[in-house]
Order: C-alpha cells, then sequence, then structure tokens
C-alpha cells in the first residue's frame, strides 16, 4: 500500500486540497495535520463578524464535523510538524512520531508580526491571528474603555471599526504618513482615514512607537515624540510573516516565502506548498508574487492538489481582497504594484466609487469602495488581460 499525501498547515489551503485530492478520485491516504487544536476554519470573519459576535464560532468552520470521516481524511490538529526531511519521505512530529509521505504539501500559513518594542510581553497586549486570539481579545474588550492600535492596515483598521461601534476611546498609530500605504493610492486612504476620523478614532500617522507602557498590564503606548496614548487594550497589527521555518530547515527554497514554480512544487521532489506561505512566478505581473488572500489560499490549494494528481496545471491568478470597515467594503482586484496613474469613476464623497490603477494602457488593478459591479468587471477584464498576455 502506498504511503498517503500529507498535508502540514489545517487552514483554507489545506482543507481545498484535501477536498480537491477526494473530488478528483484520489483514493490513497490523506493526512491532514494542524497545529491548532481547531479543525479547518475561515480567518477574515476573526476580526470582524466574529469579534462583533455576529457570527457564531460553528460557522467559522469549513466542513461539518462528519467531513472528515466520510472523506476518509485523517485530521491531526493540536499537532505541531518539528521537521521534514524530503530525501526520506518523512515528517517528524514534536512528540517524536514519524510519518511516511508520497507527496507532501506545505500549507503553513503566516503568523502575525511582533514587535521588539519594551513592554510587548504586558498583559492587555495581543496580535490577532486565530480563533483563540479573537477570544482572549474579546474578553479584554469587556472591561477596556480606551484601545490603542499600533499599525494602520487592514486588520489594524478592521479592529478600529469593531472596538469604535463598542464605544471604546480608539486611537490608530501608524508609521507611515497615511494608512494602508503599502496597498492603496492616497485616495483610498484620505477616504478611509475621513471614514475613521468621522466615526471618532484618532489617527496618529507618521509616528513610531518607543515601547508599552504599563507595569503588570499595559497601560498605553509610548510613542517617539514623547507623548503617550492611555490604552487598557493595545493591538499590535504589523502584519503578517510567512512560516517558512520547516522549509528552509529542509532545504527548500525560501524568498520571502516558500519558493514553488507555476505547478506549485518546491525545489524538492514530491514536496508541493500553497497558501499565504509560497510565493510563486506570475506571468501576468511578470514577477515573483507572494499573496496572504482567502482567493490564493483556496484556489492555490487547489492547484496543489491538482498537481500532486498528475494535471498539467499554470497557477497564475487575478488576485482580490476584501475588508469591510464600518458599513463601507473595499473589494480589491489585481496588484498595483508598479502604478503610474490611476482613474476615479463614481464619487467618493457619496461612499460609491471605483479607482482604476494603470501602468501606461494597461490595468492593473481595481479598489471599489461600496461598488460590487466594478469589483466584478475588473476581475473579468484582469482575466481577460492576462490570457492575452499568455497567447
Amino acid at each position: 500500500m502506498s504511503e498517503p499525501i500529507i498535508i502540514v498547515g489545517a487552514g483554507q489551503a489545506g482543507i481545498k486540497a484535501a477536498e480537491t485530492l477526494r473530488m478528483k478520485g484520489h483514493d490513497g491516504g490523506i493526512v491532514l495535520i494542524g497545529e491548532e487544536a481547531w479543525p479547518p476554519y475561515q480567518r477574515p470573519p476573526l476580526s470582524k463578524a466574529y469579534l462583533k459576535g455576529e457570527l457564531s464560532e460553528d460557522r467559522l468552520f469549513l466542513k461539518a464535523d462528519d467531513y472528515f470521516a466520510g472523506a476518509n481524511i485523517e485530521l491531526m490538529t493540536g499537532a505541531r510538524v518539528a521537521a521534514i526531511d524530503p530525501a526520506a519521505h518523512a515528517v517528524t512530529l514534536a512528540g517524536g512520531r514519524t510519518l511516511r509521505y508520497s507527496k507532501l504539501l506545505l500549507s503553513t500559513g503566516t503568523r502575525a508580526r511582533t514587535l521588539p518594542l519594551p513592554g510587548a510581553e504586558l498583559a492587555g497586549v495581543f496580535t490577532l491571528r486565530g480563533i483563540d486570539d479573537t477570544k482572549r481579545i474579546a474578553a479584554a474588550l469587556d472591561t477596556a474603555g480606551s484601545v490603542a492600535i499600533v499599525g494602520g492596515g487592514y486588520i489594524g483598521m478592521e479592529f478600529a471599526a469593531v472596538a469604535r461601534a463598542m464605544g471604546k476611546a480608539v486611537t490608530v498609530i501608524e508609521a507611515q504618513d497615511r494608512i494602508l500605504k503599502r496597498s492603496v493610492a492616497p485616495e483610498i486612504s484620505t477616504f478611509f482615514q475621513d471614514l475613521h476620523a468621522g466615526h471618532g478614532v484618532r489617527l496618529v500617522l507618521g509616528e513610531g512607537v518607543a515601547g508599552i507602557a504599563g507595569a503588570d498590564r499595559v497601560a498605553g503606548v509610548d510613542l517617539t515624540s514623547g507623548e503617550t496614548v492611555a490604552a487598557d487594550l493595545v493591538l499590535v497589527a504589523a502584519g503578517a510573516v510567512p512560516v517558512t521555518e520547516l522549509a528552509e530547515a529542509a532545504g527548500l527554497i525560501v524568498q520571502r516565502g516558500i519558493a514553488v514554480d507555476a505547478a506549485c512544487r518546491t525545489s524538492a521532489p514530491d514536496v508541493y506548498a500553497a497558501g499565504d506561505c509560497t510565493v510563486f512566478p506570475s506571468r501576468r505581473y511578470g514577477r515573483q508574487v507572494g499573496l496572504e488572500s482567502v482567493q490564493n489560499a483556496s484556489d492555490q490549494g487547489k492547484a496543489a492538489a491538482l498537481s500532486m494528481l498528475g494535471e498539467e496545471t499554470v497557477y497564475d491568478p487575478v488576485p482580490w481582497f476584501w475588508s469591510d470597515q464600518y458599513d463601507v467594503k473595499l473589494q480589491i482586484a489585481g496588484l498595483a504594484e508598479g502604478y503610474d496613474r490611476t482613474e476615479l469613476s463614481g464619487d467618493p464623497g457619496e461612499g460609491r466609487f471605483a479607482l482604476r490603477y494603470f501602468a501606461g494602457d494597461r490595468l492593473l488593478a481595481v479598489d471599489a469602495v461600496n461598488d460590487p459591479r466594478s469589483h466584478m468587471l475588473a476581475r473579468k477584464q484582469l482575466a481577460a488581460t492576462g490570457q492575452a498576455m499568455a497567447a
């Protein structure tokens, strides 16, 4: 009997790969290993609907309880893989148990970036990545009167909207001169800055953090200017880091993320990777791309499964993302990096518009604010452009 396919990482990419293997007729063993105690679940609601209590815990889970037994997929939760040995086709668990594989998929995702700040270990200082993080934050929010958020990216701004809706005094501290700067043009940043300010959020821009103030627990955030922002709860929302340690220790090529080809193959035979932990070659954008999104995790997990089954696979998607803040939905299609001009349609003053990013005459990306039609049209147009480039 052949060895099973082992999937390390039971998130969106891992479960999609396992599901695809079964749907495509693979009848061999599948082992899905997750480090968290939870079965595979969605992460986007953690900073939004689940944190607000609008989404029950059971609705986070990607599969019903009986799915894994019915699909003959061995799900191992609370299990940490300590090492992989591509030469021996084996993985070793933290407890010392060794499992052999026929093919291996690494879908290890990302972890929240931490900052080496004095006081970062104080009670009341959090990062937000998993269910357990959200549970701890929700409990702390019950008694917190003031909240400081270090980082003005999507997680930080979504959390700001939730905390403000709960009546908390909220301050966002961003080292850049505008929020969301790494992702969007100034027009989008300005719209969301005005949105948050209109809801009573204080934005401290272009300011560094010297440390976290407090004795036994957090009392505030010390700024490099000398000011201390009072806070009963601090969220460090400084982005995410691909989890690549297993791959690096095994000698796989890692370039910001685990490097894969268009068929999701790593530099080691029979070892594949998918999801937030990877970088892959995109003909569409002419460079190595790493994406942290549901779209990428799900689509690349499926592509990796097809590749493992021997199907010809070229993974080069139209990336798309979304963010919910208050009653505003931002939907992004494509990647704007390298743009030299933008075009605006609609009226930001009315809260419904789209911003298109171009490099010369070529459309790179579209940011749609409360404008789902523009978002869907952009995805179709970008897909057609990619097909033309590949022809």
